[in-house]
């Protein structure tokens, strides 16, 4: 990405921090310093997506072919801050600043071959308001901006709220999401390879949720990318 000499100039004004350490970002980094970025926990998924414990999440479930991670997540570890500020310290930024990271090393084990489109996992009217935006919308937008696949925003619409996820139980999290989520058009994803964008990966029970409204559309494939995958 080049850097503007306004945007240079500004970080001498206000200099940027690392969203994990704290410490000066240089003038070529984005949201996370390159130290904080090498020592993210990493899955390594990616090489091997279609046998490993996030997908066998979704075996017998949903017909999810692949999923990865980017990293391994844990609600109190240094790395959680970055989910943290993305998603409640309305800092979008990280989001796109991620995704692109993310892309990159994800397209080195050729992850991204033959997806047609990415769906970001939609939040329901009421949380984006909140928000202000969809931290899974941000992070696809910066896998776009590597990969330049098309990001359809509107293809699933998450027809209410019920809680977050956060506190519940495995079975609970399938309750509370079961029948979510409605395809608002079918037609224009039919012989398509999907890959849903989502921040954390649990359970799998908000991703099993999306896919099994895309099941019975001819010729779909769904894959699934997450930038943490919390381990059981």
């Amino acid at each position: 990405m080049k850097t503007s000499i306004w945007t240079r100039i500004l970080d001498l004004i206000s200099p940027r921090q690392c969203v994990i350490c704290g410490q000066r970002l240089s003038i070529t980094e984005r949201s996370v310093c390159s130290a904080c970025y090498l020592h993210l926990p990493r899955t390594t998924y990616q090489f091997t997506p279609y046998d490993n414990p996030m997908t066998q999440l979704f075996w017998g479930l949903a017909p999810v072919s692949r999923a990865a991670a980017l990293f391994f997540y844990e609600p109190h570890a240094e790395a959680a801050q970055l989910i943290y500020d993305l998603k409640y310290a309305d800092r979008p930024d990280i989001g796109e600043d991620i995704g692109r990271m993310m892309a990159e090393e994800m397209r080195m084990a050729d992850y991204f071959a033959g997806v047609d489109v990415i769906i970001p996992v939609p939040l329901s009217s009421k949380r984006k308001r909140q928000r202000g935006y969809n931290q899974s919308e941000m992070i696809a937008r910066g896998i776009h901006e590597i990969t330049h696949i098309p990001v359809m925003s509107r293809a699933l619409k998450r027809k209410h709220f019920h809680q977050s996820q956060t506190s519940l139980m495995r079975h609970q999290r399938q309750e509370n999401v079961a029948e979510m989520f409605e395809l608002r058009d079918a037609k224009d994803l039919e012989g398509k390879h999907i890959l849903f964008i989502d921040d954390v990966c649990t359970t799998g029970a908000t991703l099993t949720a999306c896919a099994n409204v895309l099941k019975d559309i001819p010729g779909i494939r769904i894959s699934v990318l997450t930038l943490g995958f919390t381990k059981s």
